[in-house]
């Protein structure tokens, strides 16, 4: 009997898939209090999936992500955003086998209500 030989195909994965993937990882991060949407203005004049304040851009297999965060009062800044960095690439690499090539941190405001 011959072998019969299968094509391995082939798995695509949706851009929405990555885009949910980096904005539960960051919101999962302590020190983060939401996501920040992005004005329309940039939208009008960048490529790529935007909502809620992820914007996800993939090129050659390798994703390039620019994450709008609002940071909780009393944080270290450069602390949490090296975390989300960390832990998105990580996680998107983890999870759909797709190389990273940067993840900007847009820190667009510091949340200093306090709950009572």
């Amino acid at each position: 009997m011959a072998e019969e030989k299968r094509s391995q195909g082939m798995t695509t994965v949706a851009p929405d898939v990555i885009l949910s993937i980096a904005r539960l990882t960051t919101l999962g991060i302590e020190g983060v209090s939401h996501m920040c949407t992005t004005s329309s203005v940039t939208n009008l004049f960048q490529k790529g999936n935007k909502s809620s304040g992820v914007r996800v851009l993939i090129e050659d297999q390798v994703v390039f992500i620019d994450l709008h965060v609002v940071l909780e009062n009393d944080v270290n800044v450069r602390h949490v955003s090296r975390k989300i960095q960390d832990d998105v690439a990580r996680a998107v690499k983890e999870m759909v086998g797709l190389d990273v090539g940067e993840i900007k941190i847009h820190i667009e405001d510091i949340n200093y209500q306090t709950e009572e």
